[in-house]
């Protein structure tokens, strides 16, 4: 069998405390009420020979006592938000290393390849798109690969290995070829769940793109917020390809089988062509962003524009109503003096009084008007 990693001696056997029972003994203290068991991670284990499963099991201590009664076989463990418990079993079982433990345990890291001794650590970051929520979720997945043993560790709602595990089930030549075949198709089942998250993406681009010629009001948050999602999306799929080029790199020193190779360079392949995808996503939305700005920097200045004009209509009102105010004023001001009825009065005894003071309130109405005339204000 074909193998990234060198093969390594049988395990010796772990003994296993077990409780002595006394036939018809009493027990001294009445039982209580029995608490209830508590929750198990595992949520598929199995033993496969020659690409065939031969048991399945519900918890560890039974998977690892058939494994190491088949020399020849393979233990596939699926866990979900295992316990530290859990894990240390794990690790005492398979030699794993305690910083890979650690990180199992604590999750939230970086996609990454690791070798210790004769175990290969990997982590990798599943991803689905939401799309009434227009965000994207992400999983981690960490996965223990050994000469016999491939250990999932899934923190997330994603991927989904009981799919990856049934299709390999269904093709026994593929699943013969070991750890590294379950490894390959749990990465080729995450990259895989990628294209309907650039789908549903480039979806959102285009609704974005329709907002902006819209004028859509709140198109700038959600700019901001689907460029957040993208860079979140290229974080999980850029390690990665260095993942599978430090995996392609093993395959010729651990003479990994040919056709894992090809199926390894395939997932490569749709590695580069969605990381080619969020580039284009990302330089997208920063023209969208550009264009978006300048299209509410346009509606801003049209409507400071009309403001001016409105403004400058005012204005040329507001002259005119000052205009006629002033030519008004000059008699108005004449005839409120004279309408005061004093007896000492300066040519109250005047006979032409009365049309000398017509005639100066026109001659300075008329005045007053050709000046606003000449000034264009009337």
């Amino acid at each position: 069998m074909a193998t990234f990693l060198p093969s390594r001696p049988a395990r010796p056997l772990l003994g296993a405390l077990r409780q002595r029972r006394t036939v018809g003994a009493v027990p001294d203290v009445v039982p209580g009420p029995v608490a209830p068991a508590p929750r198990s991670a595992v949520v598929a284990a199995a033993i496969y020979d020659d690409g065939v499963r031969t048991a399945r099991y519900d918890n560890l201590a039974e998977t690892f006592s058939a494994l190491r009664s088949r020399p020849g076989g393979m233990a596939w463990i699926g866990l979900e938000r295992p316990e530290e418990s859990e894990l240390t079993s794990l690790a005492r079982e398979f030699d794993l290393h305690p910083l890979a433990i650690e990180d199992a345990i604590q999750a939230h890291q970086r996609p990454k390849i690791e070798r210790y001794g004769d175990t290969l650590f990997v982590v990798l970051r599943a991803a689905r798109y939401l799309d009434d929520a227009e965000e994207v979720e992400f999983g981690e997945l960490h996965v223990f690969v050994g000469p016999d043993f491939v250990v999932t560790v899934r923190h997330g709602a994603s991927p989904d290995l009981a799919a990856v595990r049934a299709r390999l089930e269904s093709d026994r030549e593929m699943l013969a070829r070991g750890p590294e075949a379950v490894l390959y198709a749990i990465l080729d089942s995450v990259v895989d769940g990628y294209a309907p998250v650039v789908a549903g993406l480039d979806h959102d681009i285009d609704e974005i793109e329709s907002d902006v010629w819209g004028g859509a009001p709140d198109v700038s948050r959600r700019v901001y917020e689907l460029s957040r999602e993208v860079i979140d999306f290229q974080r999980a799929v850029r390690p990665e390809q260095a993942l599978c080029g430090s995996l392609a790199k093993g395959a010729d020193k651990y003479g990994v089988d040919p056709e894992l190779q090809a199926y390894l360079r395939d997932v490569a392949d749709h590695l580069t062509e969605a990381a080619d995808r969020i580039e284009v996503f990302r330089a997208a939305l920063r023209d969208i962003l550009t264009v978006a700005a300048t299209l509410v920097a346009q509606r801003q200045n049209e409507e400071m524009k009309h403001l001016s004009e409105v403004s400058i209509r005012q204005g040329e009102e507001v002259k005119k109503i000052s205009g006629w105010a002033a030519i008004l004023f000059a008699p108005t001001l004449v005839g409120t003096v004279y309408g005061m009825n004093f007896d000492v009065m300066p040519e109250l005894g005047w006979a032409w009084g009365y049309p000398a003071a017509l005639v100066g309130m026109l001659a300075v109405s008329v005045g007053l008007f050709g000046v606003f005339r000449w000034k264009r204000w009337i």
